[in-house]
């Protein structure tokens, strides 16, 4: 019963993969541009032919036709870790894993990345020495801004502070 549905599923997906695309027909679609002649001395020059650049009259030719891109669809690896696949378990198994576990992975360690880079970015912005740090630092002087001053000591303190206000200590 289900190796209809299998072979069914498998036939819709597979439709839109042109395994043999074509450089010069799949690359692009054709435009108005693609069907014009380049400009001769011999067809329709006007009387004032002096004012027509040289240019316009021998454009420079095009370049070769570049290969076709790469297919970076996700259906196309999906597909080629489904040919291994001998049972339902291992089907579900790949489909969890490229569907749940990696997307939430890379995710995770974006966030993490991210979070790790603002975190030092926070205590950076104001202490460093480089270029962006002094346009900074004269950009709040020109505003009249107070300018945080974030030292190790100053966080300590109002962590300590805080911890000691939730935990009502004395």
């Amino acid at each position: 019963m289900s190796a209809p549905v299998v072979d069914l599923a498998s036939a819709i997906q597979s439709a839109s993969i042109n395994r043999h695309p074509s450089p010069a027909h799949d690359l692009n679609p054709s435009t108005a541009a693609s069907t014009k002649k380049p400009v001769s001395p011999a067809t329709s020059i006007p009387s004032d032919a002096e004012s027509i650049p040289e240019s316009a009259l021998k454009p420079v030719p095009r370049r070769a036709n570049l290969p076709p891109l790469p297919d970076m669809r996700f259906e196309q690896s999906y597909l080629a870790s489904l040919q291994g696949a001998e049972s339902w378990w291992r089907i579900a198994w790949i489909t969890t894993r490229d569907q749940v576990a990696l997307p939430l992975l890379q995710g995770m360690l974006w966030t993490l990345l991210l979070s790790g880079w603002r975190h030092w970015n926070r205590g950076a912005q104001f202490q460093g020495a480089t270029l962006g740090s002094k346009v900074r630092r004269w950009w709040w002087n020109v505003n009249n801004w107070k300018i945080p001053d974030e030292t190790q000591k100053a966080v300590e303190e109002k962590v300590g502070e805080v911890s000691r206000s939730f935990l009502k200590v004395e």
